[in-house]
């Protein structure tokens, strides 16, 4: 079956839960020399002592990076990518396919959740998981579930999944001009793209209103026209 009709759970309604993721180098120039044993007024070079490792002050602290996993391959969880949420964007065209699994037998019944993503997704890989896939994707990068952000009160109609507080202010939103149930919008308490995490969703045709709770955990978006939060 071809990975990108292998959604379950995209752009169709859910009516139930039950239903159906320098070093910095300075370089201290301290005068001009003339010579190698010689400063420019012809007295001896005074030689500058080396600064060693234990001068805690000589450099600042390296930042640590955000555990990544690549848009391509199949990873063990566990072994290559470690449990937790991860965040993807700049993707185009749904051509980022991703996938948690039970095992790698590649059967579908395997599939514990999997999505097509267009724009920006997260997924919330959990310790039981023992396999994720990735396809076409943009970088996977590893969020800490408690960052804070700079939340907004517009959002792209295709621009995918947004956290909120963190991405998108609770608050009534509403998107316009939609055409033949194309807009696809949800609701959902956590990142695991199960379907007893959707709270609420719809395929939309025309106008759209949708109040997004401050205990929601993400709204995702898909096919609408932009969001506007009225209220």
């Amino acid at each position: 079956m071809p990975q990108q009709q292998r959604n379950w759970f995209a752009r169709h309604k859910t009516l139930t839960a039950t239903g159906a993721i320098v070093t910095l180098v300075v370089i201290g120039a301290t005068g001009c020399e003339d010579g190698a044993g010689t400063s420019s007024n012809g007295s001896p070079k005074q030689e500058q002592p080396t600064k060693t490792g234990g001068d805690k002050g000589s450099s600042a602290p390296e930042k640590k990076k955000a555990a990544t996993i690549d848009g391509d391959g199949d990873f063990e969880v566990g072994a290559d990518v470690k449990p937790g949420l991860y965040r993807t964007s700049g993707n185009e065209d749904a051509a980022c396919y991703w996938e948690r699994a039970k095992d790698s037998s590649g059967e579908t019944d395997s599939i514990l959740a999997n999505d097509n993503v267009m724009g920006t997704s997260y997924v919330l890989i959990k310790p039981t998981d023992k396999l994720f896939k990735s396809s076409g994707c943009a970088e996977w990068e590893a969020v800490d579930e408690k960052a804070t952000g700079t939340p907004k009160a517009t959002l792209k109609g295709d621009g995918g999944m947004f956290k909120v507080g963190v991405d998108i202010t609770p608050g009534t939103y509403k998107s316009t001009g939609n055409e033949d149930d194309g807009c696809y919008w949800e609701r959902s308490k956590d990142a695991s793209h199960n379907t007893d995490a959707i709270l609420a969703n719809n395929n939309v045709s025309g106008t759209a209103i949708v109040k997004v709770s401050k205990t929601d955990g993400y709204f995702k978006t898909s096919g609408c026209g932009d969001w506007t939060k009225t209220g």
